[in-house]
């Protein structure tokens, strides 16, 4: 299974590249994600998630924002993403680690905390640094538009998100005296023949794999730490309780008689 981490090699990953836009000024990356979906819905398929009213669609726009975005930033660096929409109360969850070379996500459709506005949160972390958590307000459920939309205000600086195919997307970043005008200026068409038109210097490649890493062994840590009244509500009267990974959904069985032998140990 693709949470396994004993599996995560069997995942195909997709390959983005990182290019300078030379006399622009701009940092393009990009991505054809097929093999991510694949895996995605391999995912939902074995865990028997099914998502309703497009929310799969949602979520997969999801992982190719952050993904593209995570390309872009520091080898050291974690990000979450949290959409959190009212009207209907849902939350989508992304997250991605350029250290594991992962992304993964889910939607919460359940015991969603309401909010007075539409609330896009970025959670980032980095190796020996405090983590750190900007939120913007958003008006649209699009990943693409809300990302360019946390880039102009959290970031500050632009960034536009392109089509390039029906899965393949790309990210343009503005660094420091960057042709501003002509990053406005830029299409889904234009930049399809960008190579013809501009000059592309590659600086590197990375490889994003939809995986989890999640494991019973990671989930026993987070129950054991509760009191006991608490543990016997969850299990009730029987010997055995379902438990869902937060970052990806997948359900694991979880027995009393092994959870009390962890606890032991």
């Amino acid at each position: 299974m693709l949470n396994d981490p004993a599996k995560e090699s069997e995942a195909e990953p997709v390959e983005i590249r990182c290019y300078f836009v030379r006399e622009r000024n701009a940092l393009l990356v990009r991505g054809d994600f097929s093999p991510v979906y694949t895996d995605f819905y391999l995912h939902l398929m074995q865990q028997q998630i099914r998502y309703e009213d497009g929310l799969d669609e949602w979520l997969k726009d999801g992982l190719a924002a952050l993904a593209l975005h995570l390309a872009s930033r520091p080898r050291n660096e974690s990000v979450a993403w949290t959409l959190s929409w009212q009207k209907p109360l849902q939350n989508l969850f992304v997250t991605g680690s350029n250290m594991q070379g992962n992304v993964t996500g889910r939607v919460f459709m359940k015991d969603v905390r309401e909010r007075n506005e539409n609330l896009f949160i970025s959670q980032v972390s980095r190796e020996g640094e405090e983590p750190r958590q900007s939120m913007i307000t958003v008006d649209q459920p699009n990943l693409f538009s809300v990302a360019e939309s946390f880039y102009d205000q959290s970031e500050q600086r632009r960034a536009r998100y392109f089509a390039h195919g029906e899965e393949d997307f790309v990210l343009v970043t503005a660094q420091p005296e960057c042709d501003l005008e002509w990053l406005e200026s830029m299409t889904d068409e234009s930049i399809r023949k960008i190579d013809e038109t501009e000059t592309l210097s590659l600086l590197e490649t990375r490889e994003y794999r939809f995986t989890c890493g999640c494991s019973i062994e990671k989930i026993f840590p987070i129950i054991a730490g509760m009191n006991q009244v608490s543990i016997d509500d969850m299990f009730g009267e029987e010997e055995t309780m379902a438990a869902n990974c937060p970052r990806c959904g997948a359900r694991y069985v979880i027995t009393r008689e092994a959870l009390e032998a962890y606890i032991e140990q």
